[in-house]
């Protein structure tokens, strides 16, 4: 009697095996055959000058130091704000936060602006950080927009993150007569700090990659001068490819392909920092 059902499990978990398998080499596909493509378009043109030179009307003397070094300062301030704030707000809400009606709501609508278009955020950092708080179109107006795109994906992280502790840490903790914030600071965190960094992480990498939001402040797209301090004007790689793209000769557009693969390069490189942290954190839990 039981033969038939279990067959049929087999078979159904064979079909879903080969269906991930399937879906896994896809998508490698997809991305692999994009990679090359990138490579050959601009890798050639990757060279010091490109680095070092300002964006120029010729596209055999553009480069991109000016976008490179928006970018730093940007995601820098993006991680310097955002990493704080959400981690804290995600400790709030899963350790301090008292169950309720309005706890409730204050969850579901952060998991909601983690699916909003990011342009919104764009419109609301123009009306509430260039225009109400008069920061103008500045490197900190852009940082702080993207800190809104992000912390939503950082709370709700870090909550998940602290909700897969084992209880038998907390309780053990009491027991030694550690109050709520020592438990959380010394046995919590530190186990939690992997999977926070991981998402994390994925936070950053989807800023480091948008154009929208810093369009919508009004990021310059053509900028011969480095920002030399939080208040001055900016542009980011995806906006100087975005401004390169929209450009009808070829050179631009090897140009794109060769500012991307720098990108690229940025985000494994942060990416790398952040992996090897975590990896530092996974190496001091003992259980």
């Amino acid at each position: 009697m039981t033969k038939g059902p279990l067959s049929r499990n087999k078979l159904i978990d064979r079909v879903f095996k080969i269906t991930a398998l399937v879906a896994t080499v896809v998508g490698l596909v997809f991305l692999s055959v994009l990679i090359i493509d990138i490579l050959i378009d601009g890798l050639g043109r990757v060279s010091w000058s490109f680095l070092t030179s300002f964006p120029s009307r010729r596209p055999e003397r553009a480069g991109i130091l000016s976008a490179i070094v928006g970018t730093l300062w940007v995601m820098g301030l993006t991680a310097l704000f955002s990493f704080p704030l959400g981690v804290c707000a995600g400790i709030y809400l899963e350790e301090y936060a008292k169950k309720g009606v309005l706890t409730k709501l204050v969850e579901i609508n952060i998991a909601n602006l983690a699916g909003v278009p990011s342009i919104i955020y764009g419109l609301l950092g123009l009306g509430i950080f260039v225009r109400t708080l008069a920061l103008e179109r500045s490197v900190i107006s852009g940082a702080l927009t993207l800190t809104l795109l992000i912390l939503p994906i950082i709370i709700t992280t870090t909550r998940e993150s602290l909700k897969a502790i084992p209880f038998s840490i907390r309780e053990a903790s009491y027991a030694l007569g550690a109050t709520l914030w020592q438990t959380i600071l010394r046995q919590v965190l530190p186990v939690a700090m992997p999977g926070i960094l991981t998402g994390t992480i994925l936070a950053l990498s989807r800023a480091i990659g948008e154009t929208a939001p810093l369009i919508a402040i009004g990021a310059l797209t053509y900028i011969a001068f480095l920002p030399e301090s939080v208040f001055d004007p900016f542009t980011v790689l995806p906006i100087q490819t975005f401004n390169w793209v929209s450009r009808p000769q070829k050179g631009f557009a090897t140009n794109a392909a060769a500012a991307i693969i720098v990108l690229l390069l940025l985000t494994l490189i942060m990416n790398s920092i952040a992996i090897y942290l975590r990896h530092r954190f996974q190496r001091r839990i003992k259980w």
